[in-house]
């Protein structure tokens, strides 16, 4: 049986392909009389929306959500929340010649030996076209912990070669926003720009990392056992198109430290149990959330899509020559920032939700 759905009690389950009628999503359990910001939910939308720069792809969708339940005069009932967003502008004839050919990096061989069948227009399933409708439901997310003083913000921190320096503070979302690559540092801003309209012009793609900081999560978040929190967030950060890796706090560096330099020294602290001076962990010990900020990098893989000739296989097994026409993003990273907030949010709140069951 095909899984569809994540979380337990936040439930989204995803439906639609890239060259469908539409994709969209149903929200279950999501509290009632919550009332929608809907100008931040389209800000949101258009963050992630093709055609917003030169540095993505040209396919123009507007995005706009449809609310098919589950509200009422602006405010949430409780009943599940259905949301729809509609296919527009998909131009399936330029995938007329992959209908015979598997694509290498594309998942096109694996859906025909998984369900002897696939839809090869966009990669239907399996497009990042769906995972539009994961932002429109991670933005109710966001705007639900907003409320509770949590705080969401993730941005470019890497694309190829060109790297920014760490921070260890959240950067605004104007110094985010100013340039198309969504890194807030401006010098590695204009040299991924650069890097990334190389990479077009000769028919190429380019992989990145995206960094995220989670500010006011309240100590407590997340099991001991099965269901430490970055378990329970890597299910759904990893399960974004195109991840490779996903790391918190010192990750992967951790390895080329000593203990005395790795363990975070407790201090008294007014405000909660104790604080801490560094925050190698990443704002979780022992699988459970410490009120430090949580913090952490996710990989993105090159798209695979690209104009270059490969080789690669048809239905028959014979070897073939493909160029990869259509309209795809040279780099996905820029417009993968949203997804990655959105999908944290729907993590994060599943996770806030089952830990209130905990109060009397």
């Amino acid at each position: 049986m095909a899984r569809n759905s994540i979380g337990k009690n936040l439930v989204l389950t995803s439906f639609g392909e890239s060259h469908g009628a539409g994709i969209g999503a149903v929200l279950d359990g999501f509290p009632a009389q919550f009332s929608i910001d809907f100008e931040a939910l389209n800000k949101q939308m258009a963050r992630r929306r093709p055609g917003q720069s030169e540095l993505t792809t040209t396919r123009s969708e507007s995005d706009e959500v449809q609310f098919l339940s589950g509200l009422y005069e602006g405010q949430t009932t409780g009943a599940p929340l259905a949301l729809f967003i509609a296919n527009k502008e998909q131009k399936s004839s330029d995938y007329d010649h992959l209908a015979d050919v598997f694509r290498p990096g594309h998942a096109d061989l694996m859906y025909q030996a998984k369900y002897g069948i696939r839809d090869h227009r966009g990669g239907g399933r399996s497009s990042a076209r769906i995972t539009a409708a994961w932002v429109a439901a991670g933005s109710l997310a966001l705007q639900w912990l907003e409320k509770q003083h949590i705080h969401i913000r993730a941005w470019v921190h890497q694309i190829h070669c060109c790297t920014m320096n760490e921070v260890n503070q959240m950067p605004s979302l104007s110094a985010i926003e100013a340039s198309a690559t969504r890194c807030p540092d401006s010098p590695t801003a204009h040299n991924m720009i650069e890097a990334i309209e190389k990479a077009k012009e000769e028919g190429d793609s380019l992989g990145g990392i995206i960094a995220f900081r989670v500010e006011g999560l309240p100590m407590g978040i997340g099991e001991p056992v099965f269901g430490k929190i970055q378990a329970e967030l890597g299910l759904y950060l990893l399960n974004i198109n195109a991840t490779t890796g996903l790391e918190f706090g010192d990750g992967f560096q951790a390895a080329h430290l000593r203990g005395s330099e790795h363990n975070d020294a407790w201090i008294p602290h007014d405000q909660q149990f104790a604080a801490s001076k560094s925050n190698h962990s990443g704002g979780s010990i022992g699988g459970i959330s410490n009120a430090m900020p949580l913090t952490g990098k996710l990989a993105f893989k090159p798209v695979s899509s690209i104009q270059k000739e490969q080789q690669s296989i048809n239905k028959q097994g014979q070897p073939v020559a493909i160029q990869v026409n259509g309209r795809h993003d040279p780099c996905v990273v820029p417009r993968a920032v949203p997804i990655v907030e959105s999908m944290l949010a729907l993590g994060l709140m599943d996770l806030v939700l089952e830990h209130n069951t905990y109060k009397s």
